[in-house]
C-alpha cells in the first residue's frame, strides 16, 4: 500500500491511527461517563459535548497559525500529542469527588486535538512536493489510518466495558494509545523533518512560491478555497446525521438485535472506509496510468451526488415504514445508507485536504487547512440545529431536504468547476 509513497506517510499513518484510537475510545464513553458516573443532567451533558466538539474543530485555526511559521508542524504536533495524553490521564483520575481533572482533561484534549489535526494534514501534503500525481492517493491512505483507529477505539471501549465495567480504565486505554502515537512520532521523525515548514527545503519552497504567486493570484486562491469551504460545510451537514437522525432512526424505526444496537451502526462508516479505500485507489491508479484519473474537484462533485443518493435511500426507507417510528425496518436500510455515505466521504474528506494542500499559498497553508476543519465544525453544528426538526416533520421530508441540500452542493461544484480546477494542478 505504501509502495512508491514517501516513507514519512507510513509514520503519519501510524501516529494518526493511535491518536484516533485514543480519541474514539474517549468519544465512545464520554457521554456515558458524564451520565452514569458524574450524573450530569442532559442539559449539562449536551453543553459539554457541543463545546468540546466545537473546540476540537475550531482550534485547527490556531494550530495552523502555530505550524505555519511560529513553531513548525513537528513541534506543534508534539505539543498536541502531549496535551492529549495528559488530558486522558486527567479523565482517568477524575471522579465525582475529584471533578477538576475532568474539566482540565477536556480542555487539554480539545486544544491538543485541534492543533494536532491540522498540522498532520499539512505534513502529508508537504511530503508530496515532488510527487504531485500521488498526492490524492496519499491522503486516501492517510485517511485509512484515521479509520483504523476509529474502528479499533470503540471495539476496545466495548471490551473494556464488558470485562471491567469501568470508564476510567477506558480513559487509561486512550492515554496508552496516545503514548503509542508519541512513540511512533519520535521513531519516525527523521522521515518528516524535510516536510516541516521550519526545514530549509520547505522554507526555500515557500520563498519560491511567494515569488511565483502575485497578489492577484494569492487572493484568487483564497477565494477559491472559501468556495470549497462553503460547499464542504454543506456535505458535513447530512454526514453528521450519523449521530442524530440516523441514530434516532436506528433506535425508533429499526428492528433491534442483541449485537446490533442503535449505537453500533456508526461503526459501519469506519469499516466501509477500510474495505472500500483500497479498491478505489486501485481504480484511480489504473486511470492515472491512462491519464484518465478525474481531477480532485470532479471527485468532490461525485461525492456530493453519492451523498444525495444516500439521503434518497433514507427517504425511501421512511416512506416504506420508517415514518411510523415503530421498530419494524430492516437494518439493511441503514447499512446500505452508510455504504453510500462512506463512499461519498472517501471522495470528499481526504480529497478536500489534498486540494487545500495543493491550492493554499505556502505561507498560510496551515491556516487554510485549519479553515477546512472549520468548515467541518460549521457543518457539524448545522447538523445539530437541523436535527431539532427530526420529529417536527415526517422523516421522509427531513431526509428529502438533506437530499436536496446535497444536490445543491453538487450544482455549486459544477458552477465553480472552472476556478476550482484552475489551481488544482
Amino acid at each position: 500500500m505504501f509502495k512508491k509513497h514517501p516513507k514519512g506517510l507510513a509514520v503519519l499513518f501510524s501516529v494518526e491511527m493511535w491518536e484516533r484510537f485514543g480519541f474514539y475510545i474517549m468519544s465512545a464513553v464520554y457521554v456515558l461517563y458524564m451520565d452514569k458516573v458524574l450524573q450530569f443532567d442532559d442539559q449539562r451533558k449536551g453543553t459539554l459535548y457541543g463545546v468540546f466538539l466545537a473546540a476540537a474543530y475550531l482550534f485547527p485555526l490556531v494550530g495552523g497559525w502555530l505550524g505555519d511559521g511560529l513553531l513548525g508542524q513537528l513541534a506543534t504536533i508534539r505539543i498536541g500529542l502531549w496535551m492529549m495524553a495528559l488530558g486522558y490521564i486527567g479523565l482517568t483520575v477524575s471522579s465525582p469527588q475529584l471533578i477538576a481533572p475532568f474539566y482540565v482533561g477536556l480542555i487539554l484534549i480539545a486544544v491538543g486535538t485541534g492543533i494536532f489535526k491540522v498540522n498532520m494534514s499539512v505534513l502529508v501534503g508537504n511530503l508530496y512536493r515532488n510527487k504531485q500525481e500521488l498526492r490524492d492517493t496519499g491522503f486516501n491512505i492517510y485517511y485509512m489510518g484515521v479509520n483504523v483507529g476509529a474502528t479499533l477505539g470503540p471495539l476496545a471501549a466495548t471490551l473494556i466495558g464488558a470485562f471491567f465495567n469501568n470508564y476510567n480504565i477506558a480513559f487509561l486505554a486512550a492515554a496508552i494509545g496516545m503514548g503509542l502515537a508519541i512513540i511512533a512520532m519520535e521513531a519516525g521523525k527523521k522521515y518528516l523533518r524535510q516536510a516541516d515548514s521550519n526545514s530549509a527545503t520547505v522554507k526555500a519552497q515557500i520563498r519560491q512560491n511567494n515569488k511565483d504567486i502575485d497578489q492577484k493570484e494569492f487572493w484568487q486562491r483564497i477565494l477559491v478555497l472559501i468556495v470549497l469551504f462553503v460547499i464542504a460545510s454543506l456535505f458535513w451537514m447530512p454526514f453528521y446525521q450519523n449521530g442524530m437522525a440516523l441514530t434516532l432512526f436506528a433506535d425508533r424505526s429499526t428492528v433491534a438485535y442483541k449485537f446490533l444496537r442503535p449505537e453500533t451502526y456508526v461503526m459501519f462508516n469506519a469499516i466501509f472506509i477500510l474495505l472500500l479505500t483500497p479498491p478505489l485507489l486501485a481504480v484511480f491508479a489504473r486511470m492515472r496510468v491512462k491519464s484518465r484519473e478525474p481531477s480532485t474537484p470532479v471527485k468532490i462533485f461525485f461525492g456530493m451526488i453519492i451523498m444525495a443518493v444516500a439521503m434518497g435511500i433514507m427517504v425511501w426507507a421512511s416512506l416504506s415504514g420508517g415514518d411510523a417510528d415503530k421498530p419494524m425496518m430492516s437494518p439493511a436500510w441503514l447499512i446500505t445508507t452508510y455504504l453510500f455515505i462512506t463512499l461519498a466521504e472517501i471522495l470528499i474528506s481526504p480529497m478536500g485536504q489534498s486540494y487545500v494542500s495543493k491550492v493554499a499559498p505556502q505561507r498560510i497553508q496551515g491556516l487554510m487547512m485549519g479553515a477546512w476543519f472549520g468548515s467541518t465544525a460549521l457543518g457539524a453544528f448545522s447538523s445539530g440545529i437541523f436535527g431539532r426538526f427530526y420529529s417536527s416533520i415526517s422523516h421522509h421530508e427531513y431526509f428529502l431536504l438533506l437530499m436536496g441540500l446535497s444536490l445543491f452542493a453538487g450544482v455549486l461544484v459544477l458552477l465553480f468547476m472552472k476556478p476550482l480546477k484552475r489551481f488544482a494542478g
